[in-house]
């Protein structure tokens, strides 16, 4: 079954054209990872998925149905590039609370959902907290928290492990492995996107320049420079020099 069908898509903005043309399918279950140096309309796209921007031209269908701008869609949930941008409540609890609270959910649902999303981020201890009063990566987490008690179908992550420290980042990758849901993740962060996804689309100057296996579009040197990135570290060939032994008696 179809996640994702997208034909033909085209944005632009009054100063530029920043989507041109794409046309891409992801089936139920699917991990896509979207890569591309900046500035190539990666959060455009998102944003046109969930119906935040209204596009130039072309259809986008999720689960089924078409996406109309300005309408909300519960199967796709969004995690912000900025976490600012996703919170504005009181405390954490509230902020995870928000989105199952709009969507009419009973109260006793809600806590359950809240609780789930503060476990599975790992950050149950700053439930309290208010949100602007964490580190970037504690405030990334709770934005990824409340998109998850949502429970949407397909989850768009947009650099998700920026800002995070080593354990957080582990985590992320940990839940994002094991998830049930469609997942569509833009990162710069390239060894996580060979981690998490079996799938990965090059995007540049609007358009999908690649779609394939990511050891295969990622490990290919001259595509990778030639759209402004680099093939990641444990891609790359490693050649180990033995150390010539001390002399003798040294």
């Amino acid at each position: 079954m179809t996640a994702l069908n997208i034909t033909d898509l085209h944005f632009a903005y009054p100063e530029a054209q920043v989507l041109r043309g794409i046309s891409l399918n992801i089936n139920v279950g699917e991990r896509v990872g979207l890569i591309g140096p900046n500035g190539v309309g990666k959060t455009t796209l998102f944003h046109s998925v969930c119906g935040v921007l209204k596009p130039t031209s072309g259809t986008i269908d999720l689960f089924g149905t078409t996406v109309k701008a300005g309408q909300f869609h519960p199967d796709v949930g969004l995690v912000f590039q900025y976490p600012d941008d996703q919170l504005f409540s009181p405390s954490v609890r509230d902020d995870i609370a928000f989105g199952p609270l709009n969507m009419g959910l009973p109260p006793e649902e809600v806590k359950a959902r809240v609780d789930h999303a503060l476990a599975l981020t790992g950050i149950s201890e700053f439930a309290d907290r208010a949100p602007h009063h964490l580190s970037g990566g504690q405030k990334r987490m709770v934005a990824i928290a409340g998109v998850q008690a949502m429970r949407p179908r397909l989850i768009i992550y947009d650099e998700p492990s920026a800002n995070l420290d080593i354990r957080a980042r582990r985590r992320l990758i940990s839940f994002m492995t094991d998830s049930a849901e469609t997942l569509l993740v833009s990162s710069h962060d390239l060894e996580l996107v060979l981690e998490v996804c079996e799938r990965v689309l090059l995007l540049d100057a609007g358009q999908i320049v690649a779609d394939g296996e990511p050891i295969e579009i990622m490990g290919n040197d001259v595509l990778m420079e030639e759209h402004g990135l680099e093939v990641p570290h444990s891609l790359r060939p490693h050649i180990h020099v033995e150390e010539p032994l001390p002399p003798h008696g040294h």
